[in-house]
């Protein structure tokens, strides 16, 4: 199934997308919300970030790619930090660089979507907690990180700094076999498979519940392969990853 949040006629909706059609749904999809009937043309709407998670995790240094290309050490253990809700904006919505003499990166990522609470969930069943998918792009102001605040709050955190989307998809993928893609101004700058990750999805959440509970809804951005790279104002940044779709986001000064 494909899921999407929409804004049509000044009202916010759930739907399912069929084709190039959205069925309305009576509330949240993640919660078994069922079809009222109504449909809508996809053009005829604006598409949303198809969730507003209470929590978005995101994955540091998780591609064996990325590891290998920044020559550092597997790590024993996963290593996440969160990004506020407040940093969600929809494809289509602009990137802001909040200070104009910062680097600030793209991160292409695949995303997973919690569908119900999980705390302590052994890897074996982890996927059981799992809705969907979506594709993500963890901005960083490595400025922020690195030079000034030398911690990840302020420079992961920042407004529009976790573009998500377009749609949320259930079963359209295998997670632990999918390229994801992604490009600047139409050039491609990272192009891995999923299966090249360190800690899979079963292993991360396993980790995360064992210190934190996910709710339905939350999200955990799994982590960018080698390719990261700077984006500025007048650049357009594309996520894609088949069976998702492509998020598509530009970049414009504060």
């Amino acid at each position: 199934m494909k899921y999407v949040r929409y804004e049509h006629n000044d009202e916010i909706h759930f739907g399912v997308l069929k084709e190039n059609r959205i069925a309305q749904l009576d509330g949240d999809y993640i919660h078994g919300a069922k079809e009222t009937g109504k449909t809508v043309d996809l053009d005829e709407v604006k598409l949303l970030a198809p969730c507003m998670p209470v929590k978005i995790i995101g994955i540091g240094a998780n591609y064996k790619s990325f590891l290998d290309w920044k020559k550092r050490e597997y790590p024993g253990h996963p290593s996440f930090f969160s990004k506020p809700r407040t940093a969600v904006i929809a494809t289509n919505e602009n990137i802001v660089i909040p200070e104009p003499d910062h680097v600030v990166n793209y991160e292409g990522e695949l995303a997973v979507v919690i569908g119900k609470l999980a705390k302590d969930v052994p890897a074996e069943r982890a996927m059981e907690y799992v809705f969907g998918y979506t594709c993500f792009n963890d901005v960083t102001d490595n400025t922020m990180m690195f030079d000034e605040d030398k911690k990840w709050t302020r420079g992961k955190g920042c407004d529009t700094f976790a573009p998500m989307g377009p749609i949320v998809v259930t079963d359209e993928i295998d997670p632990e076999d999918v390229m994801i893609e992604t490009r600047l101004n139409g050039e491609v700058v990272q192009h891995m498979n999923s299966s090249d990750m360190f800690f899979h999805i079963p292993q991360l959440i396993e980790f995360i519940t064992k210190y934190i509970t996910l709710e339905p809804g939350d999200v955990i951005a799994t982590g960018s392969p080698a390719g990261t790279g700077q984006i500025k104002p007048g650049d357009r940044v594309e996520v894609f990853i088949d069976g998702i779709g492509t998020l598509v986001n530009d970049v414009v000064a504060k």
